[in-house]
């Protein structure tokens, strides 16, 4: 029986290095997308070229009804799921927080903290041995912004990556003797879309000198620290918070 790895946010990114990192290494991959769905059929083609089992599943995060959808999606297609990568984020265009409306701040919120903590809901459900299953891990993106703040760019954001580290403290200890473990990484600067979609494409060039290392990341390089935290590896790692940052 194979591993059943299930990535939000898997079209583009981390999500995607992810989910063609995780193909290679043997996981069915259940690649989760909000609206590209053609982002994600590449991905997923290019998965199932190289030998490997994968799917797109459409997600929207922020609704319950979506996620319990996708779940039922992933088991009926894939098999029963023990990997939940919740890479599914959001940031807005850089503000100071008296220049942030309600409608962003929700939006953000809904995305990063209620959506990982509805697909880590759901997984628990399939994986912990008190439901009869049997076992897994969980590893959620977070961000160095959570102990940066982003002031003046994206102080909402930070937050919500903060909430993210905290939950994934509290449910690692919640779900340690039920077989799951749950973890985080907590990105730096990564050469990816996110800032061009953020409105600031530029960010990673400007901001690259002020890493330790003196370059940015690449999505791969987080890949390869979400895959050793879900692996066997990291067999005894649990409630742990990542940083790939370069030092920053």
């Amino acid at each position: 029986m194979s591993n059943v790895i299930v990535i939000t946010g898997g079209s583009s990114g981390i999500g995607a290095a992810t989910a063609l990192l995780a193909g290679e290494r043997g996981y069915a991959v259940a690649v989760g997308y909000r609206a590209n769905a053609a982002r994600a059929e590449a991905v997923v083609a290019s998965i199932r070229e190289r030998g490997g089992r994968a799917g797109a599943v459409q997600v929207d995060v922020r609704l319950e009804t979506s996620v319990v959808r996708c779940f039922e999606t992933v088991e009926r297609e894939l098999g029963a799921p023990n990997v939940l990568v919740n890479s599914a984020g959001l940031a807005h265009a850089q503000a100071r927080l008296e220049d942030m409306s309600a409608a962003r701040m929700q939006e953000v919120l809904a995305v990063n903290v209620l959506g990982t903590l509805l697909c880590a809901r759901e997984a628990v459900r399939r994986m912990s041995t008190r439901h009869g299953g049997a076992g897994g891990s969980i590893v959620n993106l977070s961000s160095a912004a959570s102990r940066l703040g982003s002031p003046a760019e994206y102080v909402d954001y930070a937050a919500s990556k903060g909430a993210v580290d905290t939950f994934t403290l509290g449910l690692a200890r919640e779900v340690a003797s039920e077989g799951i473990r749950v973890n985080a990484v907590r990105p730096g600067i990564i050469d990816t879309d996110f800032h061009a979609r953020a409105g600031d494409p530029g960010r990673t060039t400007r901001l690259a000198s002020t890493i330790p290392v003196q370059r940015v990341g690449t999505a791969e390089e987080v890949a390869f620290a979400i895959l050793w935290l879900a692996s066997a590896e990291a067999a005894f790692t649990t409630g742990a918070v990542l940083d790939v940052s370069g030092g920053r």
